[in-house]
């Protein structure tokens, strides 16, 4: 069953991943053309959702990366609930080897951040930036080369990316964060805890879990913290067996129905979104700034070595086990790809270097990222389009 959802999403990932691309390479087209100065005025233009008495305002950008990101969390958190219950990471050690490591997938690029910051001179604020994994893009381009490869695979790197970036959400609200609003925060929390034993005693229906949802999501914008956060925490109480024998699972017939939407909406309005940067009056010097270099190396360098690092102590110490059929040579390429920083990475550029978008450090934090991806996204395909046909045996 568990290897039946999996390739099910497997059947429309490289279709999935082509829309995405197109869209962000639509993105930089537009953010340098003349269109440029409509773009990201529309990004930055406000709208309000009023529902009777409830109003709220977001601009462009917001509503897609708060609001319909969300949706692609919440199908995330379903999944991982489904493979932890009843699929590949049903075995503790097959569980433990990705988040041990999504947690080296942290501390690698940090260590390498300040190794390669101390020696060129970068901005120390900037270590937290190449510390998350953007999965909608990693999975993107496994879409692309995992057609032969174990779908394991795909939930070793779909767990680690979704730990990766529960640990920078978290890291966000350390360092960054002035603090929750705790009014809609206890709302939040009650939602969450009176739905989950509410689900577990009788059989809901979608009104309520779309309801549900949506205020919950709202709560959360109320509150200041992260959407895609409560949105993997609602996912936990959405019930994984059926009421009636001739039922299909609740979380199984969730994840089918937002599937395409994700795929197909979704994820290619947020690339279309985010991806959009302007290289007007950009130097080589500019691409050979100490943070941009710092920044893309400890992507690159820092990501896969952690990933791996951890992976394989997991395993040499027998508190992990390899993801199922796979090798190591297809467990490199995975921790290569989880180098592709991008969304969350700049979300935390912003944080760690407040000031205009246009700004000398906002845009060496792009280069750097996006260079970090790039270099991910190339390498890490070329391993993986080699490792297809590797034996299990093979190192």
């Amino acid at each position: 069953m568990a290897r039946k959802i999996t390739l099910d999403f497997l059947k429309t990932e490289a279709a999935a991943g082509a829309a995405l691309g197109l869209a962000a390479l639509a993105a930089i087209i537009i953010a340098n053309s003349p269109w440029a100065s409509a773009y990201f005025y529309w990004l930055k233009s406000v709208h309000t959702l009023q529902v009777g008495p409830i109003s709220l305002e977001l601009t462009i950008s917001d509503w897609i990366k708060e609001g319909l990101m969300a949706i692609f969390f919440l199908m995330v958190g379903m999944e991982i609930k489904y493979e932890i219950l009843r699929g590949e990471l049903s075995d503790p050690r097959r569980l433990a080897t990705p988040v041990l490591a999504a947690l080296g997938g942290m501390v690698g690029p940090a260590l390498a951040y300040f190794a390669v910051g101390k020696a060129l001179g970068a901005p120390g604020a900037g270590w937290p930036i190449p510390l998350a994994t953007d999965i909608a893009f990693a999975l993107a381009v496994f879409g692309f080369v995992g057609k032969g490869l174990p779908s394991s695979l795909r939930i070793f790197l779909l767990t680690l990316a979704i730990v990766d970036d529960l640990g920078a959400i978290a890291l966000i609200a350390l360092l960054f964060s002035e603090g929750a609003q705790l009014t809609p925060l206890a709302g939040v929390l009650a939602l969450l805890v009176g739905g989950g034993l509410l689900a577990a005693r009788v059989r809901l229906t979608a009104p309520f879990w779309v309801l549900g949802f949506a205020a919950v999501w709202y709560l959360t914008v109320l509150s200041g913290l992260s959407t895609s956060l409560t949105a993997v925490a609602f996912a936990l109480i959405v019930p994984l067996k059926a009421r009636k024998e001739n039922r299909q699972s609740p979380i199984k017939e969730a994840i089918h129905e937002l599937h395409p939407y994700n795929a197909f909406l979704v994820l290619p309005l947020f690339a279309f979104a985010k991806a959009g940067v302007s290289f007007a009056g950009m130097s080589f010097s500019t691409l050979a700034a100490p943070l941009v270099v710092t920044i893309a190396l400890a992507l690159f360098l820092g990501k896969q070595a952690g990933v791996l690092a951890m992976a394989a102590l997991a395993s040499l110490l027998k508190i992990g086990a390899r993801p199922t059929g796979a090798t190591w040579r297809q467990v490199y390429g995975v921790a290569i790809l989880c180098g592709v920083g991008f969304t969350m990475s700049l979300f935390i550029g912003v944080l760690a270097f407040p000031g205009a978008v246009d700004s000398p450090e906002q845009v060496q934090v792009k280069l750097g990222v996006l260079g970090g991806s790039l270099l991910s996204v190339i390498w890490g395909a070329m391993v993986l389009a080699g490792a297809r046909k590797a034996a299990p045996s093979q190192i």
